[in-house]
């Protein structure tokens, strides 16, 4: 059955948080130094516990979805750090997905709102042509002059933009939408397969991130086909309560990349990747597609495990003289669970010099579109990580996951030291390069 059959786009049961998810947490609290927004605020309703409390209430109808309880949830970063420090097991991210995505089904929202949030999930995210026009029209506003303009106007400021402006991406041309439907050959000997998934917003503002990942992974023996029917991957969709659409976007990529006998799908992305990893609950419903999502979660590798799982090609490795520190993709180390294979990889690399960044884990802000929808909270959490940050002193700050960088980019402008910022395949494509 395709994937855009009428069937298959309604949601048979009811998305939100399930009794036995809820039932886990045992409300002993050593989820809350691990929590970003209880870290800054200290509030009980701002930390996973007190948001499970909600919750409950809400499941119970003891409680209505009320303004209060929309707030709460809706501050959460949903970086999944409370996963890593429950001794219970607590699935937080799949609640408070659910929990939005119950918001998304009950909680009425203006016209406006309805239609902003219309175009951008279904009409600019999925659509190739649409994030290609976007790209141009971001390279005519910051080539032009324009940007500049906009900036010594005091228009932004005046408006509460000048935060946001800061923290949005730019464009880069051409995108890495050139490059769907290519193959790329492997250097040397063929020894692997793989599928490279580009996402949405990265083909148009980290092409040069892919493109480096497409080296990488040849100087590894890596034949790197770039699918053309794939799509975006759905992590946006989900953490705003879209479930639906993300279910249509995960079924799209599932027909567009499983079943080619590749040995790995591989995402550079850790947001993008968390989600990815998740089809199968996304779909466990799905008379059609459950069982291919189980297949698909099993092949979907993160550029850092993929690379730290094979024999690394490091005779083609030169020396880099930098001192790099490692800040943790939350998606990456909480909802993947993947700590140690950056920190080898870097450490792979010769002439290198890394050192531990305190609290690695604690989220940089980004989150997605939160540093976006909440800026006042994500600037403060940044400006914490960039404490961190200046008691290491590095030349680099390395991360997993483009938003991150976006977000660490503005943190070393902003708190800095002129630290550059730059993903773990960057710096593995640059020492490759140096041969």
């Amino acid at each position: 059955m395709a994937a855009s059959e009428p069937a298959l786009q309604a949601t048979p049961f009811p998305d939100r948080p399930t009794q036995a998810d809820l039932d886990r947490c045992v409300h002993c609290g050593l989820c809350l130094n691990a929590c970003p927004t209880y870290r800054e605020l200290g509030v009980e309703m701002d930390s996973p516990r007190g948001r499970i409390y909600q919750m409950v209430q809400v499941s119970s109808g003891a409680a209505a979805i009320s303004p209060s309880y929309l707030e709460h949830i809706d501050l959460c970063l949903a970086c999944r750090a409370c996963e890593s420090a429950c001794p219970s097991g607590v699935q937080y991210g799949r609640l408070v997905e659910a929990a939005r995505a119950e918001i998304e089904q009950k909680a009425p929202k203006s016209l406006p709102l309805r239609l902003l949030r219309w175009f951008v999930f279904e009409r600019l995210l999925p659509s190739r042509s649409m994030m290609r026009l976007a790209a141009g029209m971001l390279a005519i506003y910051e080539r032009s002059g324009l940007q500049r303009f906009v900036r010594g106007s005091g228009m932004l400021k005046a408006f509460g933009l000048e935060e946001v402006e800061r923290l949005s991406p730019s464009a880069t041309l051409p995108t890495f939408f050139s490059q769907y439907g290519r193959v790329f050959p492997a250097e040397g000997e063929r020894r692997f397969r793989v599928a490279l998934l580009g996402g949405c917003i990265a083909n148009v503002s980290f092409a040069d991130l892919h493109e480096a990942t497409v080296r990488v992974l040849q100087k590894n023996g890596c034949e790197v086909h770039v699918p053309a029917d794939q799509t975006c991957c759905g992590a946006l969709h989900v953490h705003s309560g879209l479930r639906d659409q993300a279910r249509d976007l995960a079924r799209r990529n599932i027909d567009a990349l499983l079943g080619k006998g590749y040995n790995a799908i591989i995402t550079n992305t850790a947001g993008c990747g968390s989600t990815l990893k998740e089809y199968d609950e996304l779909l466990e419903h799905d008379p059609v597609y459950a069982a291919q999502a189980k297949e698909f979660v099993h092949v979907l590798k993160d550029v850092n495990e993929f690379l730290a799982g094979i024999e690394l090609n490091r005779e083609a490795l030169h020396p880099l003289p930098y001192t790099v520190t490692y800040q943790d993709s939350c998606h990456l180390a909480h909802g993947q669970k993947i700590k140690g294979a950056p920190r080898e990889l870097l450490r792979a690399i010769p002439g290198l010099k890394f050192r531990e960044l305190p609290n690695a884990d604690i989220c940089c802000g980004s989150a997605g579109i939160y540093n976006v929808l909440h800026t006042d909270m994500a600037m403060a959490v940044l400006q914490r990580k960039m404490d961190a940050v200046a008691r290491v002193t590095p030349d680099v700050i390395a991360t997993a996951n483009p938003g991150c960088m976006l977000q660490l980019r503005a943190g070393a402008k902003l708190y800095g030291h002129g630290e550059r910022v730059a993903h773990v395949v960057e710096l593995l494509d640059e020492s490759y390069s140096k041969g």
